[in-house]
């Protein structure tokens, strides 16, 4: 009996002394970002964007291939890029190619054959291998040094679907200009892109945004605490972003309408307020993606869309739903 009691005791005692672990990997507060990025993403494969005749004869179309398809083989040899696949098509014999391709996550093959042309073989098929442009850096974790830009994903536009990459790099960039958003056409920041300025790499391109490791040294800013969803409210709230060179303003917005239940990237309905920011861009344009929302010490999200009838207006991101898609 002694012996129980005393076991019971030090289970007790054990319980006393546990201590709660977070279970979410990311810090409580993070490094706001609002910094103009140029993005280049890597696709995994080569993308058919176009297809194309030569001679009255196409013969892409011919093997069965489509735009949106994804080339991963030649010959059965991986390729990863538009070098990979020149090369590997060259130092083949055959007029005829054995083609891998991924469409709708399914794994294909074809035989394709060539045509020559002026001594080039040509397949009748225009592709690709990378998406470069800009955005804007939303948050660099400070202890882990992750971060998540855009709050939305990237897309092809010749096939309009998400790029499937695992590899990219964000870089340093200057505002040049920006073309003003009207109703119903929204505009664009215009930046010169530094490449060889590289400040972090991508490892991830989803619905939620871009996230990566961030390699460059830390900005030395504000930490701002991570809003819950419960945190974030209707009323003032800022975004911050560049409009100009590489300066970082803070502009006024108003949230309008919160949708707490939505795992989405509109969970945030707001309108633009600042006068200087309305002057000088009509409302959001492209390039905002990913801007920063704070309310008062709190970050919690980032803008995501433009509502293209009404460019004052537009829809952001919970952070926390950033947050969570960058652990998965």
């Amino acid at each position: 009996m002694i012996l129980k009691k005393s076991f019971t005791n030090l289970l007790i005692l054990l319980a006393l002394f546990i201590i709660p672990i977070k279970a979410s990997g990311y810090s409580d507060y993070l490094i706001v970002g609002g910094e103009n990025v140029g993005i280049k993403l890597n696709s995994k494969g080569v993308m058919v964007v176009g297809l194309y005749d030569i001679n009255n004869i196409s013969p892409a179309k011919e093997a069965g291939i489509k735009v949106g398809d994804t080339i991963t083989s030649i010959n059965d040899k991986k390729i990863s890029n538009i070098y990979d696949m020149t090369s590997a098509i060259s130092n083949y014999i055959d007029e005829t190619i054995k083609i891998g391709y991924i469409r709708d996550d399914i794994e294909k093959y074809t035989n394709l054959k060539l045509v020559k042309v002026n001594n080039d073989y040509k397949t009748g098929m225009y592709i690709k291998d990378n998406i470069t442009g800009i955005g804007t850096l939303t948050y660099i974790d400070p202890n882990t040094k992750l971060f998540g830009a855009l709050g939305h994903e990237i897309i092809e536009k010749n096939t309009n679907k998400i790029l499937d990459s695992n590899s990219g790099t964000i870089f340093d960039s200057t505002v040049t200009s920006i073309k003003e958003s009207t109703s119903g056409n929204p505009g664009e920041k215009n930046a010169k892109l530094e490449l060889d300025d590289t400040k972090g790499t991508i490892f991830e391109n989803t619905n939620h945004g871009i996230f990566g490791n961030y390699t460059d040294s830390l900005p030395e800013k504000k930490l701002y605490k991570v809003a819950s969803v419960d945190d974030v409210k209707i009323g003032k709230a800022s975004i911050f972003t560049v409009l100009e060179d590489k300066n970082i303003g803070q502009y006024d917005i108003n949230i309008t309408k919160i949708n707490k239940t939505s795992n989405n990237t509109k969970n945030i309905q707001f309108e633009i307020t600042d006068e200087e920011l309305l002057e000088k861009t009509g409302g959001i344009v492209q390039g905002m993606s990913g801007s920063p929302i704070v309310q008062g010490d709190y970050i919690i999200g980032a803008v995501t869309h433009v509502i293209i009838d009404n460019p004052t207006n537009g829809y952001g991101i919970f952070i926390t739903n950033m947050l969570e898609e960058a652990e998965n």
